[in-house]
């Protein structure tokens, strides 16, 4: 007798004794859990769910949580300057052994379900922040959010004599980045190439790009463009 399982929007056909891969589900090793969502039941009856068949489960053991192989994801972006990244991606597993199916009751057999940690068939899901009590006009006060790094002393309202220098020359800068450094007081070279590593973690802050100033070689490019503006 074998089943198709359905978990972390993906199906599986199994039969008792497989060793099973899945999307990783919320179980320690050595824990029963169960699969609820079951297509079809295969044998000399068959039968096909619509969707699921309505009382059936497969029941395995949990051996571990491991990872995937790593995934190398290559991204490279074509500007005037262009830039490229490496990012590797390891999926997390759990590791099941297929011990029963069963064909009807398993609604009522009080095994743990097999649910997943991110997803539910395929679905992203978020746990429900606690509800906190709402605060009173006068007690209320507005946060500041947390801002790391140092502010550079050399921003400016706007660019010296009204000429701003062509900030796409720096790689990985294109229209919408320079516009926000526009937004953030930077219209020139010399500014860039002055900053300290807390100032650029200031503007790596600003500027939702975490690291990339340093990762591009921002400060040097500057300097090479300012120098050659004198």
């Amino acid at each position: 007798m074998f089943a198709v399982l359905k978990t972390g929007g993906k199906q599986y056909r199994v039969q008792a004794g497989d060793l099973l891969r899945v999307e990783r589900i919320a179980a320690q090793a050595g824990e029963t859990v169960q699969f609820n969502e079951i297509l079809m039941l295969g044998g000399d009856s068959p039968v096909i769910g619509a969707p699921i068949i309505e009382g059936a489960g497969v029941q395995a053991e949990v051996i571990d949580q491991i990872k995937a192989d790593k995934v190398i994801h290559y991204v490279k972006r074509r500007r005037k300057h262009s830039s490229q990244r490496t990012k590797g991606h390891r999926q997390k597993l759990t590791l099941v052994k297929v011990t029963d199916i069963l064909a009807s009751g398993a609604d009522a057999t009080g095994v743990k379900a097999a649910i997943g940690t991110g997803s539910v068939s395929g679905f992203v899901v978020e746990a429900a922040a606690p509800a906190k009590a709402p605060k009173s006009a006068k007690s209320a006060k507005p946060e500041a959010a947390a801002v790391e790094g140092t502010r550079p002393a050399n921003l400016l309202t706007e660019a010296r004599d009204g000429q701003p220098d062509d900030l796409k020359k720096i790689s990985g800068v294109g229209p919408k980045l320079e516009g926000l450094l526009h937004e953030n007081g930077v219209f020139h070279f010399d500014q860039v190439a002055a900053w300290t590593p807390s100032e650029i973690t200031y503007m790596d802050d600003q500027l939702s790009f975490k690291g990339r100033i340093e990762r591009d070689g921002w400060i040097d490019q500057a300097k090479q463009f300012a120098a050659e503006k004198e």
